[in-house]
């Protein structure tokens, strides 16, 4: 069985799409149907820069989202490719969770950007910069993160952000929590700890400002029937029904993407192939994280035509 996933932000770089763009006109749709949803050049900034307009959280989450669903329509259009068909499962990493639902037809298009411009709109407003941190504990497994992130709390907010494979794991919180979080990684036995490169503390409590927004526009724009189930990022569990979706959408803005533990359990489920669309940052945590899995990242054309014929 495969599931097909999608990545979360991060991915992003400045001239990403535009390979696609230039040689298919299905890319080409879907990049103008998320700028018309937007009412901007997104593509303009994916595909010229500046770096620091890409990474904008506004512009980050509905482009990686773009970029992944342009691969998706040209391998349905190249190769016939039906995702209910040749998929089990579908999942996604924090913003790929919508890229995911999007591929299963719970949301339009644009629909999907304009929820994802909300959700880094609201995200970044949410706590006032400086005042929250992330950082990537690496060689660390979920308990001795746990133990760091109690220890380095003291009395502020330090929790497990991402769970993302057995030894990376992303913490989230005040910003003098994670200071301390940081210097103290040895004491935990944890390789490294590296304070990551983000406007807001994500998925941390810090973030309920934006989990109401988010709970506001899903009322207005509520998710549709699946094509196919998706393992959802805070349950790491399948889910098919739509009113739950909704509501495990409102909880991932705050609560932890459990990626590690989504892996396995696909792979328990009888997921023995992985196929990452739009990136190649999930398929890396994967194979760490399941020791037979078989991976495969679909970004260029070349990658869209070695997968149809395998497929």
């Amino acid at each position: 069985m495969r599931a097909f996933v999608f990545p979360g932000q991060g991915s992003q770089k400045v001239g990403m799409g535009v390979e696609l763009a230039r040689a298919s006109a299905v890319a080409r749709a879907v990049f103008e149907e998320v700028d018309d949803a937007l009412g901007q050049s997104l593509f303009a900034i994916m595909a010229e820069g500046p770096d620091d307009a890409l990474t904008l959280t506004e512009n980050a989450q509905p482009a990686i989202m773009a970029n992944a669903i342009a691969v998706l329509r040209v391998l349905q259009d190249e190769g016939g490719i039906v995702l209910a068909d040749k998929a089990g499962f579908v999942a996604g990493h924090s913003l790929g969770e919508y890229t995911a639902l999007c591929a299963a037809g719970a949301f339009s298009l644009a629909d999907t950007a304009r929820l994802l411009k909300l959700r880094g709109q609201a995200m970044q407003a949410a706590v006032p910069v400086g005042v929250g941190a992330m950082a990537a504990l690496l060689g660390a497994d979920i308990d001795r993160a746990s133990a760091l992130a109690e220890a380095a709390a003291q009395g502020e907010i330090c929790t497990i952000a991402n769970d993302n494979d057995p030894g990376q794991v992303v913490l989230s919180g005040h910003a003098g929590a994670i200071g301390r979080a940081i210097a103290r990684v040895k004491d935990f036995g944890i390789k490294r700890g590296v304070l990551l490169p983000v406007s807001a503390p994500f998925h941390c409590p810090l973030m309920q400002p934006a989990a109401d927004a988010m709970a506001a526009a899903l009322a207005q724009t509520a998710p549709r029937a699946l094509t196919v189930a998706l393992y959802a990022n805070v349950t790491a569990a399948p889910v098919t029904d739509p009113a739950r979706i909704a509501a495990l959408l409102v909880e991932q803005v705050t609560g932890r993407v459990r990626w590690r533990e989504s892996a396995a359990a696909m792979a328990a489920a009888g997921v023995s192939r992985f196929i990452e669309l739009g990136g190649k940052v999930l398929s890396p945590m994967i194979a760490r994280t399941v020791a037979d899995a078989t991976t495969s990242s679909v970004i260029t054309m070349a990658d869209i035509e070695a997968i149809i014929k395998d497929l």
